[in-house]
């Protein structure tokens, strides 16, 4: 079964736009190779986390910053497919 990414955003913070960005770089990126993006609007105030399946892939506060897409989209393909070449986001 392919994998689901799921990006758990905080509303009242405004980042819907944020993450429906981030889940169309992906959609678009990995189109054959995942089953879904999710936008999970999360209880929990401030928070942004993005997981592939169960994984935990990025934790805004952790890592102190949003993801870009070129970070997310070599995160992603480092789990489902190493040996892909992303073109210029892995330059």
């Amino acid at each position: 079964m392919k994998p689901t990414i799921t990006i758990e955003y905080c509303p009242k913070c405004g980042w819907l736009l944020r993450s429906a960005w981030m889940a169309q770089e992906l959609l678009t990126t990995f189109t054959e190779d995942i089953h879904a993006v999710t936008l999970v609007p999360s209880e929990v105030a401030g928070r942004y986390t993005i997981r592939l399946n169960d994984e935990l892939l990025w934790d805004r506060k952790r890592e102190g910053h949003f993801p870009e897409p070129k970070e997310m989209k070599q995160r992603v393909r480092d789990q489902i497919d190493p040996n892909r070449d992303l073109g210029h986001n892995d330059r």
